[in-house]
């Protein structure tokens, strides 16, 4: 039997997978907006997700940990070559909708240095922020609107 700590994670990545293509409307398997799950190879991960120009860390554990999870994040996205890393942590009895999406201060910084007037312009959601901990807070359903928004201002490089 597999081991079933990895399918249900595996589950969930396919759950956020969806979730976000779906209110996103990217369907084309050649849209560089589609969001991808990633085959894990060689020694450095490149995250669990792919959203340009977001790495997703996807998590569905009861217990959080949440500031390891960003580093973990941000390390991946370095290894990918994308510009930020976050963490989309599953709650428990809620649909992917609901799930927190989980950014460091340092990365939300730089969302906001690097797309500033199209996040005011489209009056995208703010997260909440975590004083204690030093991290905000995104629904979901929120993040979708922001990836869409950052989306819409910047774009992969083609080579």
């Amino acid at each position: 039997m597999a081991n079933p700590s990895k399918a249900r994670g595996t589950r969930w990545e396919s759950a956020v997978r969806d979730y976000l293509n779906g209110v996103l409307e990217y369907s084309h398997p050649t849209d560089w907006r589609l969001v991808k799950r990633q085959a894990q190879e060689g020694a450095k991960d490149v995250g669990d997700l792919h959203a340009w120009p977001f790495i997703l860390e996807a998590k569905d554990v009861k217990s959080p940990a949440v500031p390891t999870w960003i580093r973990q994040a941000e390390v991946e996205a370095v290894n990918a070559g994308f510009p930020y890393g976050v963490v989309i942590h599953k709650v428990r009895g809620k649909g992917p909708a609901l799930a927190r999406v989980h950014v460091s201060a340092l990365t939300y910084d730089h969302i906001l240095s690097d797309h500033y007037g199209a996040l005011l312009d489209l009056d995208a959601p703010v997260p909440v922020f975590n004083a204690q901990r030093g991290y905000w807070t995104w629904t979901l359903a929120e993040f979708a609107e922001v990836l869409a928004t950052v989306r819409g201002t910047s774009s992969p490089v083609q080579g």
